[in-house]
């Protein structure tokens, strides 16, 4: 599995991470470790997932994490994590 993992301001791209995983797991551990990661790549908390998060996630396996998904202020517009290959 392979995840794309952006942070953007002002439609620019920030910073980028790539994480890529080939353990056995499920796809919502492979997920979460991700975000883990990410988080400590980019010195975030971790944000919340939102109704509204975690639907557009399983609609297109990428979703946004806005200000109201984090619980300290941000100083970007969101994280973006998407799901570019599965397997």
């Amino acid at each position: 599995m392979r995840i794309w993992f952006k942070l953007m301001k002002d439609n620019h791209l920030l910073r980028d991470y790539t994480y890529e995983e080939d353990s056995d797991d499920t796809r919502t551990h492979k997920i979460f470790r991700g975000i883990d990661e990410v988080c400590r790549e980019f010195d975030l908390g971790k944000p919340i997932w939102l109704d509204a998060t975690i639907a557009e996630f399983k609609r297109h396996a990428r979703a946004r994490f806005t200000k109201d998904c984090f619980i300290e202020d941000i100083d970007f517009d969101y994280l973006e994590i998407h799901v570019i290959e599965e397997g």
